[in-house]
């Protein structure tokens, strides 16, 4: 056997080729990841959620050594004590984390931004395919975290079972809605799914923001793009399901369309889904408080305490 083993033809060198090239690739990419931390250019909490929904993609295969190191100010040394306080092995990427580490993870990034003092983008935009579940997800923050700023968008569609005119959206016709957009009072406006326009106004989100308070939109996916042309400074979260399977699930399972607007949905929810990164980061909706408190910590924005 071993004899037989010996004489296997070696791979051909076209094979080993494509494999050093490829490797190379690999090595530059996370290179670049590395180089854009360490300057600044994007925050390491954007690259663990990156590593988060793509575990095999080039943030997913950074060794979360390499990863700590390229943070400012975190050395060698400040590294291993992290890694041992967080219970991670030096040996583990960051796609391959499991949930808690990975959570202890991002409270320690978060941590460090908020003792360096940094200044934090007030304004945060949510979006995704249709029946990722941004509402429900928006709706928890608005009940659990005060101090974030959950606007109202204005519609012409109806209200859903359960809707509240004010709270879920402000609900108006066709003329009222001419009347906003003609007056300004609407920072971004689209028709959405070929049916019913939706806006976001103005006033509420410029008070806030003079005031210092954190914002969220939860809008979709054409009024993530306006809102980052007329405000570059906005940070743009997008929300994913954890499959196709679960988006098909659920969107089937709220039954508030037939069949046919189901499948035209569905449709554009492919190309929506193709457009994530286009978005600042990428947050995964397995668990509705899960995904709500990675949105508010990407707003560096605490939770109320918890009432007895």
């Amino acid at each position: 056997m071993a004899e037989t083993a010996s004489r296997r033809p070696a791979p051909p060198d076209v094979d080993r080729r494509a494999a050093s090239e490829a490797a190379v690739a690999a090595r530059r990419a996370r290179a670049a990841v590395k180089k854009s931390i360490a300057s600044r250019e994007v925050s390491p909490l954007t690259v663990l959620d990156h590593a988060t929904a793509q575990p095999d993609g080039v943030e997913g295969r950074l060794r979360v050594t390499e990863f700590l190191l390229s943070v400012p100010a975190i050395g060698t040394t400040k590294m291993n004590e992290a890694l041992a306080k967080l219970g991670i092995s030096p040996a583990k990427r960051l796609g391959g984390l499991g949930r808690h580490q990975r959570l202890r993870l991002r409270d320690f990034l978060i941590e460090r931004e908020n003792k360096a003092g940094r200044q934090r983008n007030q304004l945060v935009v949510l979006a995704g395919p249709t029946a990722v579940g941004k509402g429900t997800v928006s709706t928890y923050i608005r009940e659990n975290y005060p101090d974030v700023l959950l606007s109202v968008s204005a519609t012409t569609r109806a209200p859903r079972p359960g809707e509240v005119d004010g709270v879920n959206y402000y609900f108006v016709d066709d003329e009222e809605f001419d009347r906003m957009i003609e007056e300004g009072e609407l920072l971004e406006y689209a028709t959405v799914h070929n049916a019913y326009r939706y806006g976001t106004p103005r006033g509420p989100i410029e008070k806030a923001l003079d005031d210092g308070k954190s914002v969220l939109l939860e809008i979709d996916l054409q009024g993530a793009r306006s809102v980052r042309e007329s405000m570059p400074e906005a940070r743009l979260i997008f929300l994913l399901p954890p499959t196709w399977e679960e988006l098909v699930r659920r969107l089937i399972g709220r039954g508030t369309e037939d069949s046919a607007e189901q499948a035209r949905r569905l449709e554009t929810a492919k190309v929506e889904l193709a457009a994530q990164d286009e978005f600042d980061h990428r947050v995964v909706n397995h668990d509705v408080a899960e995904a709500a408190r990675e949105v508010v910590d990407l707003m560096k924005v605490r939770a109320a305490p918890s009432r007895p």
